[in-house]
């Protein structure tokens, strides 16, 4: 009897439907987007209902994603990448603009941010690309890489928009590096990094003067972010007001937090954002350090499980792929929780899974649902 329960058609669809399903990082994505809920419900109410279609929108395309094979996808990455340039191209001469950038079409039902997509495609575009020169990948092949990567992470900054531009080159940097980047490069790039910082904390004060400006290199609005960066007290009612106060709700959380929808900067409506890009000092508030670091745990099982999949990959796509994609994640976590902190500038990156926002939101869950897909590819062969 119990072998012929198990053979009923109802039974045998849902074992099909859930097959491509990892059930450790649909778990950790569950979680998470229950904290989605959970602080979305205290942090704005009103767009909870929205929140919630989109979490739906965001699970649907994972497992959409999970069920194609995982060369299949890759074979896609051309034609994504040709079309995500095209959207910016179109960006450039008929975009809406709001926020100060040019960064969105109107497609009539709604607005598209359409480096959103480079995010997936140039991490997928570049994995493809040393999959075909496997076994010939030398500095003719990184300097063509750089190439595909410079087109559109230049569009984007010219939007203007940092916080992408960033999240798109570092997601091409991470297939670079993982196709065996030379550390003869890496290493002088990080020096040069730690040498600015180090310029900027000696010679700050005068660097940040009124009458100095940094162009070509930053807009004033972005050299503005970097100084309010290194002391926000400078501007308090402008560029420093959204650190000062983040910071004051995640310090006034303590270890246990004030409880739920009792957080007084986000009702007082102290913190500006508070619904987005700075939810998770809504979080640190109400739910104090334990919440926060509850929330960084399950992002940490996120990346294990990432790294995992990359690492038991079968195919060299596959594990620039999930490696690249395992560390978009990080990335994205890295600097909403630093901006937020007050250790990075303020630069528009929400916070993955949990901040208010579909475009977003859907473009992490494909990358997830990639994951997946390398996964299952893998599981298939060895059955």
């Amino acid at each position: 009897m119990i072998a012929a329960l198990r053979e009923h058609p109802l039974l045998r669809l849902l074992r099909a439907l859930a097959r491509p399903i990892d059930p450790a990082l649909a778990l950790v994505l569950a979680l998470l987007m229950t904290y989605a809920v959970v602080v979305m419900a205290s942090a704005s109410p009103e767009r909870l209902g929205s929140q919630i279609l989109h979490i739906s929108l965001a699970l649907a395309g994972a497992w959409i994603v999970a069920f194609i094979p995982a060369q299949r996808l890759l074979s896609l990455a051309p034609i994504l990448y040709v079309a995500g340039v095209a959207l910016l191209v179109m960006v450039m001469l008929f975009g809406v603009s709001a926020k100060g950038g040019q960064r969105w079409l109107d497609i009539g039902v709604t607005r598209i941010q359409p480096s959103e997509l480079m995010k997936i495609a140039m991490p997928m575009m570049l994995a493809w690309f040393f999959q075909k020169r496997e076994g010939h990948i030398g500095w003719r092949e990184f300097f063509a890489a750089i190439l595909l990567l410079a087109v559109p992470v230049g569009m984007i900054a010219r939007q203007p928009d940092m916080g992408t531009s960033v999240l798109v080159a570092a997601a091409g940097i991470y297939v670079c590096f993982f196709a065996g980047l030379s550390w003869k490069l890496i290493v002088p790039a990080i020096m040069a990094g730690i040498a600015g910082i180090a310029i900027f904390v000696a010679f700050g004060d005068s660097m940040c003067q009124p009458d100095v400006s940094w162009r070509p290199i930053m807009r004033d609005y972005q050299k503005q972010r970097v100084c309010t960066l290194r002391d926000p007290y400078l501007d308090p009612l402008g560029d420093g007001f959204h650190t000062i106060q983040s910071t004051i709700a995640i310090g006034s959380g303590g270890l246990t937090g004030k409880g739920w929808m009792q957080g007084t900067q986000t009702h007082l409506d102290f913190l500006p954002e508070h619904h987005t890009d700075f939810i998770f000092a809504v979080l640190s508030e109400e739910f104090g350090f334990a919440g926060a670091l509850a929330l960084l745990a399950l992002y940490a099982a996120l990346l294990l499980r990432g790294f995992y999949i990359a690492a038991m990959a079968t195919t060299l796509g596959a594990r620039l792929l999930a490696g690249a994609m395992t560390m978009i994640f990080f990335t994205y976590v890295f600097v909403n929780v630093g901006m937020v902190s007050g250790i990075l500038p303020v630069v528009g990156v929400p916070l993955p899974f949990v901040s208010y926002g579909g475009t977003a939101l859907v473009t992490l869950s494909l990358g997830v649902g990639i994951l997946m897909s390398i996964h299952n590819n893998r599981r298939v062969e060895r059955e």
